[in-house]
């Protein structure tokens, strides 16, 4: 198990390190001066310059990366260029409202995928497994942008209880939430529904059953357990996504979350905050998929002696 653990950690590493050094690069070549756009139109050359050397983005590429790197291993994340404060400071802000955001999503899509799944395969084939089958498909192909455009339209602006846009308190959440949690919870439930099926097909389940074992220990303590590994993939996947900001959900409900915070700052083309965004995903989602790996390893020895 160490062995297996330690050779995680090195890839996760690795994959954040190379991460970095493409996103450095590739935001640092592409066409557009940010300095230039900063300063505005009226800005001569020479103060573009003096601002530029000021920043260090006179320097070669591979020295501004370098310095860059070894400020990131001290926690600076440089300054915004145009909101002149700290990013480490307004990535921690922005956090605090994708972490609410991304927790009551995160209920709603595990109770509701998983539960929806497991009632589906127990009943396969009956005419509530095609409607919630369907209605998982159909949850799985909206995209959760235009699930929430309709949510503030039908629901938001014709009963006027919750807010369409900003934050007003807990109550604001409920929208976007709703939004995000049932796109999830269609993706789970599909998965659980096929991962059930399999598990409930084994010898071991009807041994089980005939041994007169109750039908909701059959299923939640010895089905369930076995047809996790699946399930587990695609939860990881949803919690990285959410924690790493849904950046259209929270820019249509004007949430000032993670994605808020990266679409704006692309916009404006403010290198330090882009940097800083992408530097979090990468760190949070290759954490979130080293905790399924090792949940993995835990689960199913097989695994972490095939890893070995």
């Amino acid at each position: 198990m160490k062995k297996y653990l330690i050779k995680r950690v090195l890839l996760a590493i690795g994959i954040i390190f190379a991460l970095s050094c493409v996103t450095f690069v590739i935001l640092n070549v592409i066409p557009g001066d940010p300095v230039a756009l900063m300063l505005g139109d009226n800005a001569d050359a020479a103060t573009v310059k003096a601002v530029r050397a000021n920043l260090g983005m006179d320097k070669p590429l591979p020295q501004q990366y370098l310095s860059w790197v070894l400020n990131l291993l001290t926690g600076d994340l440089g300054i915004s260029f145009f909101q002149k404060k700290p990013v480490l400071t307004l990535l921690t802000t922005a956090f605090q409202y994708t972490v609410r955001l991304a927790t009551i999503s995160y209920l709603v899509a595990v109770v509701l995928g998983i539960g929806i799944g497991i009632f589906a395969a127990v009943n396969r084939g009956k005419i509530a497994d095609h409607a919630l089958m369907a209605l998982a498909i159909t949850g799985i192909s909206a995209p959760s942008f235009w699930v929430a455009i309709l949510l503030q339209i039908y629901v938001g602006l014709q009963f006027k209880v919750f807010p369409v846009s900003g934050l007003a308190g807990p109550i604001s959440y409920i929208l976007p939430c709703i939004a995000l949690g049932t796109r999830y919870a269609a993706g789970i439930a599909r998965i659980t529904r096929t991962s059930m099926l399999e598990i409930l097909n084994q010898d071991f389940i009807r041994t089980a059953e005939a041994k007169g074992l109750s039908p909701l220990r059959t299923v939640f303590i010895h089905a369930l357990r076995n047809a996790m590994l699946p399930i587990l993939t695609v939860i990881g996947t949803n919690i990285g996504e959410l924690l790493t900001g849904s950046m259209l959900t929270e820019t249509v409900f004007n949430i000032p979350g993670i994605g808020k915070l990266l679409i704006d700052s692309i916009t404006k083309r403010d290198l330090p905050i882009v940097q800083g965004c992408v530097i979090y995903i990468a760190v949070v989602c290759v954490t979130i998929y080293l905790v399924v790996d090792i949940l993995y390893a835990v689960i199913d020895p097989h695994i972490r002696l095939e890893g070995n």
